[in-house]
């Protein structure tokens, strides 16, 4: 046990752990399954969220199109799921049994090439990291090269969550169009509604977020971490070192894209359908306020970040449905503008420092008193003369 704290000590888990326990335990314990599954899908977004402190926080290069990665890990996970509620025999009142109902509605015959692949669950999975991923080197390689960033590369990147969200709308046979992927109830035979579904689902979410934040954690402990922030303050000086700035840019832009797409596939999962409204440019700006109001430079606060704005957002469009939006703007603005660095700058700037003088003034250990002295007493012998004196007077 010793032994484990102090790892977590090293490594600098604690806030990792203290939020393993909100949500392991606390969140649970509080919350009905409802709530608690409206968290779950919260969570999903966190994934984004810390892909974004790597990017932008770590990198320095901020993006506004990762919904385009979380709308491609969830599509990828529900064209499984769409095939595998497909079967023959629940689709035998179809033209064409065998293939998803809106492909049936706009007359296509067969199944495409490229579904096919999704008909396997391990191919599905690798697909849903290689797919997200390989865009992103496509894209990430073709502007950091040409040294494209900063705002440039803020507007292409809405510009590709435009791009796929008006495809995906278009070609409607093959995607579902605006109405999306719906009705998607079980995996590998089950059920994903029940209870005990929601619950498995949930702790599997928190499981693969708190792996996804101890492998961040490690990455920015490392020499790479060391290098993206170089890149971020000091780019000409990384350059002339004789390192490769575009490919370590990639990196971090392939690696975002890695754990939104896990997130959007986790998303798909709780939720039961996928749809175009969460993969343009809306959410994708969407995303990088959990980031920002989080702080975009701690992993911990942009989850903290996720829960907070979601649940702001569920919440006021519960209670205000007329003000939500208004209330949602003033949430964002005024924590941004009262803390620049978001929560988590709250937290080490004002909260931890306040909690370890208290600490250190209760810890304290006070000197005791010392045991009062008597006076000396006061003698009357006759003193004595040094030795050299006295013999001289012999």
């Amino acid at each position: 046990m010793n032994s484990l704290k102090q790892w977590i000590v090293r490594n600098g888990l604690g806030n990792v752990a203290l939020l393993a326990l909100v949500l392991l335990v606390a969140f649970p314990l509080a919350l009905d399954l409802f709530r608690l599954n409206l968290v779950g899908k919260y969570l999903s977004y966190a994934f984004v969220a810390l892909g974004l402190v790597m990017l932008w926080g770590y990198g320095g290069v901020l993006s506004l199109g990762q919904g385009v990665f979380f709308g491609l890990g969830g599509y990828g996970m529900a064209m499984f799921l769409k095939l595998e509620a497909s079967d023959p025999i629940t689709t035998k009142i179809q033209s064409t049994p065998g293939i998803p109902d809106f492909m049936d509605w706009n007359q296509i015959t067969a199944l495409p090439i490229w579904w096919k692949p999704f008909q396997s669950f391990p191919l599905t999975l690798l697909l849903i990291l290689v797919v997200p991923t390989l865009l992103a080197f496509i894209i990430g390689y073709a502007m950091f090269k040409r040294r494209v960033g900063g705002v440039y590369f803020a507007i292409i990147t809405q510009a590709v969550a435009l791009i796929l969200t008006v495809l995906i709308i278009g070609q409607q046979g093959y995607t579902g169009g605006v109405n999306g992927m719906t009705d998607l109830k079980t995996i590998l035979g089950w059920d994903t509604r029940t209870d005990s579904a929601k619950y498995i689902l949930y702790f599997l979410t928190v499981g693969l977020l708190l792996g996804a934040i101890v492998l961040c954690t490690w990455i920015q402990k490392s020499k790479l971490g060391t290098l993206l922030l170089a890149m971020r303050d000091k780019e000409d000086r990384v350059r002339f070192s004789g390192y490769d700035v575009a490919m370590f840019r990639v990196f971090a832009f392939c690696f975002a894209a890695m754990l939104s797409a896990v997130g959007g596939a986790m998303f798909t999962l709780q939720v039961g359908f996928m749809s175009p409204s969460l993969v343009g440019i809306v959410p994708s700006i969407e995303m990088v306020i959990f980031a920002a109001v989080g702080g975009r430079m701690s992993l911990v606060g942009a989850v903290y970040g996720a829960l907070l704005v979601n649940f702001g957002k569920t919440y006021f469009s519960e209670s205000f449905p007329d003000l939500w939006l208004f209330l949602m703007a003033g949430m964002f603005l005024g924590v941004v503008l009262a803390f620049p660095d978001g929560l988590a700058g709250v937290y080490t700037q004002r909260v931890k420092p306040w909690l370890a003088k208290r600490f250190s003034r209760r810890e304290k250990p006070v000197p005791p008193a010392a045991p009062p002295t008597a006076p000396p007493a006061v003698t009357h012998e006759t003193p004595t003369l040094p030795a050299r004196l006295s013999s001289q007077q012999t």
